[in-house]
């Protein structure tokens, strides 16, 4: 059986960031970078992990495969002045490196983030993907997001616009 794990990454520990930025890499190439085209130097990528720990309206959260880091997903909540929407949290910078894919550990990744968003009082979860991103999308309706609207000058590679598709889930009390 396939050991897989997804749990909130505070801190870097051992070879976490890099395992981390070596999955995002992979994931860019891939196609799924979200937003990156092609992995950035290494210097500018571990930056880039580093800032996302800093930022108290964010938790980053890791999937493993046989205790590798194998791909993340990040919930960010609403500043405090944003009350009205407080109830409202999203899913960013999602991705599974493709040699991790087929073990169920996006449809984990996803439920750490909704069980995080409830507990934190979060009753809507919005999330946004390249319409390209197929086996995201496919993840994404499996476990109930909806989709709500379509953007199609959502990004642009190679001189031409891709479309992105936006969804939302609205969470029930456990």
């Amino acid at each position: 059986m396939t050991d897989t794990s997804v749990q909130p990454l505070r801190e870097f520990n051992g070879n976490d960031l890099a395992e981390l930025c070596e999955a995002a890499e992979a994931a860019i190439k891939d196609g799924g970078g979200f937003g990156w085209l092609a992995p950035p130097p290494r210097q500018v990528m571990e930056a880039y992990w580093h800032g996302v720990l800093l930022i108290p309206e964010r938790t980053l959260f890791v999937g493993r495969l046989e205790n590798v880091i194998a791909g993340s997903a990040q919930m960010s909540r609403p500043p405090r002045n944003q009350e009205s929407r407080a109830h409202v949290a999203n899913i960013t910078t999602f991705f599974l490196s493709p040699w991790a894919r087929g073990h169920g550990i996006s449809a984990e990744m996803l439920n750490a983030c909704e069980d995080f968003a409830r507990r934190e009082g979060h009753t809507v979860i919005n999330l946004d993907v390249r319409e390209t991103q197929r086996a995201a999308i496919n993840v994404f309706e499996a476990q109930g997001y909806k989709q709500w609207g379509l953007d199609q000058n959502y990004a642009r590679i190679g001189g031409e616009y891709i479309a992105g598709r936006y969804y939302q889930k609205e969470l029930q009390a456990t």
